[in-house]
Formats: structure tokens, sequence, C-alpha cells
């Protein structure tokens, strides 16, 4: 089966299950960019719950495809910059490691905006919506929403690494305040605590409320750096860290501040 075909399969499934899409699905020409994008609207919207194994089976196929197109990076390729600490530039989906931080919102499910550019979006874009069903299974067992500061971890299905650990940022409305960076550092805290509790060798992070939660760039990046050299100082802990970047922006600030 051709991947094209495989996008028809699959877009159809989904189709059958949220009808009322149909329509607008019309409107979409049998392309591989045009069904690419459909499939990934349809499983951004799509609400948590199981599907079929026949289904899963042609997913993670297509998803796994998909990844190892675009390249795969191994930590083990890379060489850190100072104290079992890397810098990388790429996809973070694209990562073969223990674990790669998301910035998720409240609700721990993803991004449900057709095709957003967010890092939530497109980690459980390509994860597959296994992802969103193991994520909403934690949040009902907990009860209330995720505060920010703290963090959740989940399998990673067709990602290349193994794990996601999920931590919800502050979001900054006006004047970036102390208790902002507090809570800041406390994303960060509290992956690298339960990344050690796992037994985990190494996690990524993403630049955690940037962009969107709009925390300004270079200090959320101070931040990064001070709290994982704190924290690896006060616990002696051996993992490594990837600060994960996207932006050339972003690059060039931990660059300056780890060199």
């Amino acid at each position: 089966m051709t991947k094209l075909e495989q996008l028809i399969k699959l877009n159809q499934w989904l189709l059958d299950d949220m009808p009322w899409y149909q329509a607008q699905a019309k409107e979409f020409p049998p392309t591989m960019e045009t069904l690419w994008r459909l499939f990934r609207s349809l499983v951004n919207v799509r609400e948590p719950r199981p599907a079929s194994d026949d289904f899963l089976k042609l997913q993670n196929a297509f998803l796994k495809k998909e990844i190892a197109d675009k390249g795969i990076t191994d930590i083990s390729n890379l060489t850190p910059v100072r104290d079992e600490m890397y810098l990388w530039q790429g996809d973070i989906t694209t990562l073969r490691i223990d674990a790669i931080v998301n910035a998720a919102n409240s609700g721990l499910t993803g991004c449900y905006r057709p095709l957003h550019g967010c890092i939530d979006n497109a980690i459980h874009t390509f994860a597959g919506i296994q992802l969103r069903l193991e994520c909403a299974e934690i949040m009902s067992r907990q009860g209330f929403a995720e505060p920010a500061g703290k963090a959740k971890i989940s399998k990673a299905y067709n990602l290349p690494c193994h794990h996601v650990i999920h931590t919800v940022g502050p979001i900054i409305s006006g004047r970036l305040t102390q208790k902002d960076c507090e809570l800041l550092a406390d994303c960060y805290r509290s992956c690298l605590e339960l990344a050690d509790q796992e037994r985990l060798n190494a996690i990524a992070f993403c630049c955690i409320s940037t962009g969107e939660f709009h925390f300004p760039n270079k200090r959320a990046a101070e931040i990064a750096i001070e709290t994982v050299q704190a924290y690896k100082k006060e616990t002696g802990s051996p993992i490594k860290v990837i600060f994960n970047v996207f932006r050339e922006e972003d690059y060039f600030i931990y660059q300056k501040l780890l060199n």
C-alpha cells in the first residue's frame, strides 16, 4: 500500500468515526500534502477514545515512516557542551532519547486546534491518537486540571523516544513576575525529579512557556539552565539533559549562556 493509499484509508476511518466533518473533507483534493493536512486536522480535533486495532496498526506504520523520513537523531551522536548538558536544534519528535518534555496545557490531552504550530500539537500528532487517550485517563484519575509547575509521564507510542513528560508552564499576560519565574523553574525540577524516579538516563527539554505562553525567551533559558544545574548539583543526578530549540533566536540564546 502506498503512503497516499494509507492516508486515504486513515482519513476515511476518521471520517466514519466523525461523520460531521465529511462535508468539509470533500474540499481537500486527493494529494499527499492536502490529505496529510486533513489527517492532522482530524486527529487534532478527535476526542480521546479507543480505536480499532486495524486503524492503530495502519496509523502506527504510517507515522513511524513519516518520522523516519524526517530523519531520527540519537542522543549518542550528540556532544555535550557542559556537564552532561547538550544543546540541539531540531524537531523534538525526531529525537531518540529516554524522554522528551511536552509543553502542555492544563487539560494535558493535547492541542485541539487543527494544524496549530505548537509543540503540544506536533507531539500528539506524531505519537498517535493513543497518547491523547492515555493522557485523558491520567487526568480522569487525577480529577482536576493539571497545575502549572507539575509533571506527568506517559508512553511515547510512535515517537522514537521512550516516554513523554508533560508539564504546564506559566502563561504570561502583562509584566513578568517572580511567581512566573518560580513556576517555570518548578516545571524543570518536576520533570527532572520524575525522570529520576523512573530511572531515565536522559531527558530533552523544549523551551517551556515561550511562544504561545509568552514567557520572554532569554529569561526562560536562564531559568532552564540555572534550574538544571542546581538540581544536578543538589541531587548528584547523572541524568543527561538536552536543551532542544527549534528557532535560531533560541539557539543563539542558549549557546551564549552555555558557553
